[in-house]
């Protein structure tokens, strides 16, 4: 199960149903398992203060991602965790990529459900392994991106 939560102030600016399509995509091409996430869409104060309290870093962010890989007892499948994304600051990448903020919520959705799965990009062998598959999944869902310097 994908649970979307936009705060208040962005209600009616994300198509839910993309950002569901985009996790969807990413866990398909991942695993063999049933698991449940939390999508959440926020501005840049709030994710600025996540990112200050868990990474020690005290400005905002595109797209954080916060494991938590547990059997949730309702459900009975795994938790995969939360990512959360920062609306202002992903409309503000789509337009210097040129490209619309529909497109780059998906990318960010992508990038935080890998980053749940365990991949990474702290050295070369694990960027080149996140990003191929980043590709690939941008591909399966008919987007052409040319994504650099994260």
């Amino acid at each position: 199960m994908i649970v979307i939560e936009v705060d208040e102030e962005f209600k009616g600016r994300v198509e839910e149903d993309v950002l569901k399509a985009a996790a969807s995509k990413t866990l398909n091409e991942c695993l063999d398992e049933e698991v449940s996430l939390t999508i959440v869409i926020m501005g840049d104060e709030k994710i600025r203060a996540f990112n200050e309290q868990h990474r020690g870093v005290d400005k905002a962010t595109d797209v954080l991602s916060f494991t938590a890989d547990y059997l949730d007892p309702d459900l009975g499948h795994r938790y995969l965790g939360d990512v959360l994304i920062s609306l202002p600051t992903a409309e503000s990448q789509a337009k210097e990529r040129k490209q619309p903020v529909r497109d780059e919520l998906q990318l960010l959705v992508i990038h935080g459900v890998l980053h749940l799965l365990g991949y990474d990009h702290l050295d070369e062998a694990e960027e080149k392994e996140m990003w191929t598959l980043q590709d690939r999944i941008l591909e399966l869902l008919g987007l052409d991106m040319e994504v650099e310097g994260w």
